[in-house]
């Protein structure tokens, strides 16, 4: 079980302190006190809190403010990035402005009303845990910009067209059979573009009911329906100064294309039972399998909303089509996984190079990354062998459904001979490991290669 957020509440007043941690623990969250920013400070150097609920004035001024903003200008300094809530009786404009230059993520007037209070409590937290998640996965990604994942010349192409386009903020929209990466791509655009240390929000169009999607993307107010129970922050103000990924955007209802068209056009919104209009400043990459241009002529898809998220439209290539490609992925993916599951000496025989190469992965890179996952958690020694990849089973059923195909009239000798190069090419010359790819002895496959005059 995860442990509950942590709150650290400083306030000198005694029944301030009781009247919200009632409404924190309420929440389910967890409550430290102290009376003054110097414990705070103490506190900060054992213990690490989700929040910090900071009251302005303490015993050295009741009014001004200036302690609270002394404690905000020392974690400025000292770098301190926990989300910081401030409170006081005593509020007035310029003492807001100098707490928010300093580093307060929001404001709170005493005597507060609940609801409100709860509001900011789930706001900052929420963007405090999506902070942390963008962080890890900045930390991921900046590991992974030297690595190298492609060498076939239509990814080097594509790549070159992204380096382009990815510091700009035109909407980007990426297509190509399931499983190619477009996430991947996306992740990449979003690492290398001027919004790198904002949010990125992948949200999965095909997920949502319909009846939810004003919320999903929007967010909804406590009672602006049944289930709304509290307020709900939408994916375009989780977002906001960052990137919004809208994956599988060939599945939203014609219904529904007009209200993302609004926010497209317009830049703005109201969560669902909000009258006030939020602004989204989010660069949006999209991402489908489907033929769009098919569905505008059923009607199934507005051409106005295709030309809004299509300024840019990058087409991923599938895996069968740069097989340079598969051993660098898959190299890639057993380190993940690898370092994932505690097995970060796992790598590949050649055989079973050879044997990744061989097959056409209908799944695509998503097909490679799960199958080596289980290769991963299969493999004793480290050592990754055709046994662990479990392919043969795959690799009939590629074959099966492709006899019916029609295949070129050749001899059997030169489909031997092509068979023979082939192993060749795939075990990069080694003999032994083609002999056991093609299932025959060294010594049958030297035979033939006599027979057919190589050397």
């Amino acid at each position: 079980m995860s442990a509950k957020p942590l709150i650290l509440l400083v306030e000198d007043n005694r029944e301030v302190r009781l009247a919200a941690r009632f409404v924190l623990e309420d929440l389910g969250l967890a409550v430290e006190e102290v009376e003054n920013p110097v414990q705070a400070l103490t506190f900060l150097e054992q213990r690490q809190p989700s929040l910090i609920l900071l009251d302005m004035n303490f015993e050295l001024d009741s009014t001004s403010g200036q302690e609270g903003l002394r404690f905000l200008r020392q974690q400025q300094q000292l770098g301190n990035t926990i989300p910081v809530v401030a409170m006081t009786a005593w509020s007035h404009t310029e003492l807001v402005v100098q707490a928010m230059q300093l580093g307060a993520a929001d404001f709170l007037e005493k005597p507060w009303k609940n609801q409100r209070f709860e509001q900011v409590i789930r706001h900052q937290l929420q963007l405090s845990e999506l902070s942390n998640k963008n962080q890890a996965l900045q930390h991921a990604l900046a590991g992974e910009k030297s690595t190298v994942l492609w060498q076939s010349n239509a990814m080097q192409q594509l790549m070159e067209q992204l380096e382009i386009m990815a510091p700009t903020d035109a909407n980007i929209l990426l297509t190509g059979e399931n499983g190619v990466g477009k996430s991947l791509i996306a992740q990449w655009i979003h690492q290398h573009s001027t919004r790198a240390m904002q949010p990125f929000i992948s949200v999965n169009m095909a997920t949502i009911p319909d009846q939810l999607f004003e919320s999903e993307l929007f967010g909804h107010t406590k009672g602006a329906f049944t289930d709304a129970k509290s307020d709900r922050a939408g994916r375009f103000k989780l977002a906001n100064l960052g990137t919004l990924f809208l994956d599988e955007i060939g599945t939203l209802p014609i219904n529904q294309q007009s209200k993302l068209l609004r926010v497209l056009e317009s830049r703005e919104y109201e969560a669902v039972g909000s009258s006030k209009t939020e602004i989204a400043d989010v660069r949006l990459i999209s991402a489908t399998n489907a033929k769009l241009e098919q569905q505008i002529a059923k009607a199934e898809f507005r051409q106005d909303l295709f030309y809004r998220i299509n300024t840019f439209t990058i087409e991923i290539p599938p895996l069968r089509s740069r097989p340079e490609d598969i051993e660098l992925l898959a190299r890639h993916f057993i380190k993940s996984h690898g370092n994932r599951y505690g097995k970060s000496e796992c790598s590949l025989t050649p055989m079973a190079i050879a044997q990744l190469k061989q097959y056409d992965w209908p799944g695509n890179t998503r097909e490679l990354s799960h199958l080596l996952e289980r290769a991963v958690l299969l493999s004793r020694t480290g050592e990754i062998s055709t046994e662990q990849l479990q392919l043969s089973a795959s690799s009939s059923l590629s074959l099966s459904s492709s006899a019916t195909a029609p295949l070129p009239l050749i001899t059997l000798e030169q489909a031997e001979q092509q068979l023979i190069t082939q192993a060749l090419a795939n075990t990069s010359g080694n003999k032994q490991q083609a002999a056991e790819l093609l299932g025959i002895t060294k010594q049958a496959l030297y035979r033939r290669l006599e027979k057919y005059g190589h050397n």
